[in-house]
């Protein structure tokens, strides 16, 4: 059985790219090898490569494991979605204010 090809947006796919290099970038500050990575993240060189081009195509658990592997920064997962102002602002106009009845 095949996979599904991802069809995502030109931003989306931006972003993507934009983490992967930013995990990259991470691995040399640290001066980690691609094999050390990998291997601390249980995956192989070539899936690496993968995750530091931003492919949508690996899994978000792969992600985490490299973000692991270079010394803890899975808790920037953490912070994914953590304030969602367009959420919290859609849920206030949701509240209203009860109306009272007048006291005689």
């Amino acid at each position: 059985m095949g996979r599904k090809a991802v069809v995502l947006l030109p931003n989306i796919e931006k972003t993507l790219a934009r983490m992967g290099e930013q995990i990259k970038l991470a691995r040399l500050r640290r001066d980690l090898t691609a094999e050390l990575v990998a291997e601390r993240a249980g995956i192989s060189r070539a899936t690496l490569w993968s995750v530091e081009k931003g492919s949508p195509s690996v899994a978000i658990g792969i992600y985490a494991a490299v973000l692991h592997a270079l010394n803890g920064m899975e808790k920037d997962l953490l912070l994914v979605a953590k304030d969602d102002e367009l959420g919290r602002t859609l849920q206030d106009l949701k509240l209203t204010t009860p109306r009272r009845s007048s006291r005689r």
